[in-house]
This record gives C-alpha cells, structure tokens and sequence, in this order.
C-alpha cells in the first residue's frame, strides 16, 4: 500500500446487533454481515458511534424490556 493510500474499511453487525470494522478487502467474518457503511477507518467508527446507542446485546434488551413489560 502507497503512502497516500487510505485503507478502506467496511461495518459489520453481529445478530446481537454489536458492532465492528473489518477490512474492506476481506470476506466479512462467519457471523457477521455488511450493513453497508465503507470508507476510511474514522468515517465507519464515526458512523457506530452514530447508530450503535445501546451496548447492551440484542438479547439483553429484549429480555430486559420483556420483564419490564414494553415488548
């Protein structure tokens, strides 16, 4: 890679909707899936700390709004 290149980036989501980059250049790691969002590395970091609001996983908050009766 040239110094002036800008390695690409790409999000992935797991089905506990957490997220993560992984090299655009590579194939998504088994449990993971594209959701679209490529670029340089801050622009997808930027993007989760856009749309990534909960840490909680998926699971957690739905048993969680389950006892509390909003599911």
């Amino acid at each position: 890679m040239s110094d002036t290149a800008v390695e690409q980036w790409k999000v992935v989501v797991n089905d506990e909707e957490q997220y993560s980059i992984w090299s655009a250049d590579r194939e998504s790691p088994a449990g993971w899936r594209e959701v679209g969002v490529q670029g340089a590395k801050d622009e997808c970091l930027a993007h989760i700390d856009r749309v990534w609001t909960d840490m909680r996983p998926l699971s957690l908050r739905q048993h969680t709004a389950a006892e509390s009766g909003t599911a």
